[in-house]
C-alpha cells in the first residue's frame, strides 16, 4: 500500500508527485475517454447499431441516471478513499469506452454507457471534493481555470486527430475507442502506483449532509444543471435545424469552442478571484439571459448563422463562469462537509437533466421561441439567487441575510 502523507508533507516531495499535479494530470486524462465517446456516439450508434430516435432517447436517459445519483458516493468513500474512488472511476470510464464498439447491440451499448457513465459522474463528484479539499483558497479560482483549460486541451486534442485521421487513415470505431479509452485508463493506473495516498487537513463526514445554510448553494446547482441541460440539448441540435450544419461544420465550431476555452478559462479563473463570485455570477447570468433571448432573435428574426454561431462561442465560454459555484462553496464550508456535500450537489445539478430535454422536446416541435424565453427565465432565476451571494461569503454569512456568526452557530 502506497504511503500516506499530509498536504504539508506533500510540498516535499517532487514537483510531480505533488497533490495539485495530481489533479492536473486527471483533468488531463478524463476528456479523452468522455470526449472520444461522445464524438463518435452518434454515427457509431446508427451505423453499427441502427438506433432510432427513441433508443437514442433512452441511452441518455441511461446516461444521467448515475449522475442523478452521484449521492451513493458518500456510501462508497466510507469504505474507499477518496482519491482511490477518483482513479478507479477513471479506470472504469476508460475501460468501459474501450470496449463500446464490440457490443454494437442496443442491450450492449446501454450497459456500457451506464458503466462509462458511473465512472464519469462519480470521478467528477469527487474530483470537485478533491479540489475543494487540497486547494488554497486564494488560489483555487485560477489553478481551477488552468485545469479547465488542460481539459479542453485534451479535448481538442481527440477532436482534432479524429477530424485529421479518420477518412486518411481509415479509422474504425474499434481502434478509436479502444485508443482513447486506453490512454485515459493507462493515466489513471499511472497515478494509483506513482502518487502517494494525500491526507486532507480535514476528516470529512461519511454521512449525508443537508445543511438549511447551505440552501442557496443548492439553488444555485440546481438552475446550473437545468441551464446546462438547455444549452446540451438543445444549441447545437439549433445549429443542425436551422442552418443545416454537417458533422464536419459543427465539429469545427467545437474546435474553436475549445481553442477559446484553452485561452480564456484562466483568465475567467482570475475574474473570479479579482471580482467575487457574487459579481461573477450576476455577469454570467445577465450574459445567459441575453444570449438565449437572442437565439430566439436568430430562429426567428433571420439574424443568420455567423450570429448562431457567436452566441454558441459565447454560450460556452460561460460555462467556465461556474467555477465560482465552487470557490463559493469552498468558502463557506464546514471543512468536513466538502466531501458528502459534493456528492448532493452533483444529485441536484442533475435532477433537471431528468425532467427538462424530454419536457421541453415537446415543446420544441410546438414553438423553438418558448424554449429560449424559459431558458432566458432561468437565467434571470440564476441571477436573483446571485444578488443573495455576499461580497465576502464565510461560514455563516452565506447570504445576504445572514451576519457573521459563532463557530458552534455556523455549524448548525
Amino acid at each position: 500500500m502506497l504511503k500516506t502523507v499530509t498536504l504539508a508533507e506533500a510540498q516535499k516531495l517532487p514537483r510531480w508527485r505533488r497533490p495539485i499535479v495530481l489533479l492536473f494530470l486527471m483533468a488531463f486524462a478524463m476528456p479523452i475517454a468522455f470526449n472520444t465517446w461522445s464524438a463518435l456516439l452518434n454515427n457509431f450508434v446508427i451505423e453499427v447499431a441502427n438506433f432510432d430516435g427513441s433508443d437514442i432517447g433512452l441511452l441518455h436517459t441511461v446516461r444521467e441516471i448515475p449522475g442523478f445519483l452521484a449521492v451513493g458516493v458518500i456510501a462508497i468513500i466510507i469504505f474507499v478513499r477518496e482519491q482511490v474512488l477518483g482513479l478507479v472511476s477513471l479506470v472504469l470510464l476508460g475501460v468501459a469506452t474501450a470496449v463500446t464498439a464490440y457490443f454494437p447491440s442496443l442491450a450492449g451499448i446501454l450497459t456500457l454507457t451506464m458503466l462509462s457513465s458511473i465512472g464519469f459522474h462519480y470521478y467528477e463528484t469527487v474530483n470537485q471534493s478533491l479540489q475543494l479539499q487540497w486547494l488554497p483558497i486564494a488560489n483555487a479560482p485560477w489553478i481551477m481555470g488552468c485545469m479547465m483549460a488542460l481539459g479542453s486541451a485534451a479535448t481538442f486534442i481527440v477532436y482534432l486527430i479524429i477530424l485529421l485521421l479518420w477518412e486518411p487513415m481509415g479509422l474504425g470505431y474499434n481502434i478509436v475507442y479502444i485508443c482513447g479509452g486506453a490512454v485515459t485508463a493507462i493515466i489513471a493506473v499511472f497515478a494509483m502506483v506513482a502518487y502517494p495516498q494525500f491526507e486532507g487537513p480535514t476528516v470529512q463526514n461519511k454521512s449525508m449532509v443537508l445543511r438549511k445554510r447551505y440552501w442557496l448553494y443548492y439553488a444555485l446547482q440546481f438552475m446550473s444543471g437545468a441551464r446546462r441541460q438547455i444549452f446540451v440539448v438543445f444549441a447545437g441540435f439549433m445549429m443542425v435545424e436551422k442552418f443545416g450544419f454537417e458533422v464536419h461544420e459543427l465539429t469545427s465550431l467545437f474546435l474553436i469552442n475549445l481553442m477559446i476555452n484553452m485561452l480564456v478559462a484562466p483568465l475567467l479563473g482570475r475574474i473570479v478571484q479579482r471580482f467575487g463570485e457574487r459579481r461573477t455570477l450576476v455577469f454570467e447570468y445577465v450574459g445567459l439571459a441575453l444570449v438565449f433571448l437572442s437565439y430566439g432573435g436568430v430562429y426567428y428574426l433571420g439574424w443568420g448563422v455567423l450570429v448562431a454561431a457567436f452566441l454558441y462561442v459565447v454560450d460556452h465560454i460561460f460555462f467556465g463562469l461556474a467555477l465560482a459555484l465552487k470557490t463559493y462553496f469552498q468558502k463557506i464550508a464546514d471543512p468536513a462537509d466538502i466531501a458528502p456535500t459534493a456528492a448532493v450537489a452533483f444529485t441536484i445539478n442533475h435532477i433537471a437533466a431528468v425532467v427538462l430535454p424530454v419536457t421541453l422536446g415537446l415543446l420544441w416541435l410546438v414553438s423553438p421561441l418558448l424554449v429560449f424565453l424559459i431558458a432566458a427565465g432561468m437565467a434571470c432565476v440564476s441571477l436573483s439567487l446571485a444578488l443573495l451571494i455576499p461580497r465576502h461569503p464565510g461560514p455563516g454569512h452565506e447570504t445576504i441575510f445572514k451576519p457573521a456568526l459563532t463557530e458552534a452557530a455556523a455549524r448548525a
